[in-house]
């Protein structure tokens, strides 16, 4: 029973470099809940986090530390050592789900669908990510998520400043052939794939404005996807999930090409939850509110 928890920390902030958006979904999650009758508390994770548990006399962990040291497996492996249950993914799926050359690789040799690529290791890869994959295609660093250091390339001119500026966040950059259709998530919560979301934005693609900021995005659930195809993909995005060790709750992030050929691009394993939030959202249109998630999250980590 939930009454039974105990004392709660929610884990927020951090020193990733999507803390401020961490600070935001952290700090709705403690007002959820203690709306349920949790016993929770915030708490900006440091790296003198662990002590810090333990002086809070902490039961449980709900981890909403979003990108490096949060979503890497890190933290999850010191609170494996300490015995603080937790939310969301163990080590392994957060380490595999946050690398998206690893998430790649892994999926391949699954059979999931996903972009074609090129690790770009200087400037001499860049000529041949473009003539192998063509234009406009993607240049991302493989540690980070919330779209930080993504850039769309139109132009083998651009590629260079593109490719310097994804390593400001990771040596290893990832060029993805860019798929012209519609972008859709599909949130995880236990066994079970919420409703799916189709995204439209004005903005070049769903960045970091457009996610966070903007009031320009226009969020479609139902997706307005034929329903045998949404059915497909749903049962596919549990698979991708699947494959990377990931568990409790996520998000699956994919494209649509014209011919409504899914290729998947990422797995959050500690998605947003401000109010631009897309998990939220999709429990929503499944009749589950905020406080109602937020609570369900949690007792999937017993």
């Amino acid at each position: 029973m939930i009454e039974d928890i105990g004392k709660v920390a929610v884990l927020m902030g951090g020193l990733s470099a999507e803390r401020e958006v961490s600070l935001k979904s952290g700090g709705r999650i403690v007002e959820g809940l203690r709306a349920e009758g949790v016993d929770a508390l915030g708490l900006d994770a440091d790296r003198d986090v662990m002590r810090r548990l333990h002086e809070l006399k902490a039961e449980r962990a709900f981890i909403a530390l979003h990108g490096r040291w949060g979503e890497d497996g890190v933290i999850q492996g010191a609170l494996e050592v300490a015995g603080i249950p937790y939310t969301g993914s163990g080590v392994l799926g957060c380490a595999l789900a946050i690398d998206k050359l690893r998430t790649k690789l892994m999926w391949r040799g699954a059979g999931i669908p996903t972009p074609e690529y090129r690790v770009i290791n200087g400037e001499d890869d860049l000529a041949t990510a473009v003539s192998d994959l063509g234009l406009p295609l993607f240049v991302k660093p493989s540690l980070e998520g919330s779209s930080i250091g993504i850039t769309k390339v139109e132009s083998q001119a651009t590629f260079v400043q593109a490719w310097r500026a994804a390593r400001e966040y990771d040596s290893t950059v990832l060029a993805e052939k860019f798929i012209d259709g519609p972008e859709l998530t599909i949130g995880v919560l236990g066994n079970e794939a919420l409703p799916t979301i189709r995204l439209e934005t004005p903005r070049t693609f769903y960045d970091y404005v457009a996610k966070y900021e903007a009031d320009t995005t226009l969020y479609h659930c139902p997706s307005g996807l034929a329903d045998d195809l949404d059915t497909a993909l749903q049962r596919q995005a549990l698979q991708a999930f699947e494959v990377l060790g990931c568990t409790g709750w996520g998000r699956v992030d994919l494209m649509l090409d014209g011919a409504d050929r899914p290729y998947f691009l990422e797995v959050n394993t500690v998605p947003g939850m401000t109010d631009h939030s897309l998990v939220p959202m999709a429990a929503r249109a499944r009749g589950m509110d905020f406080n109602q998630l937020v609570r369900r999250i949690l007792e999937l980590s017993l």
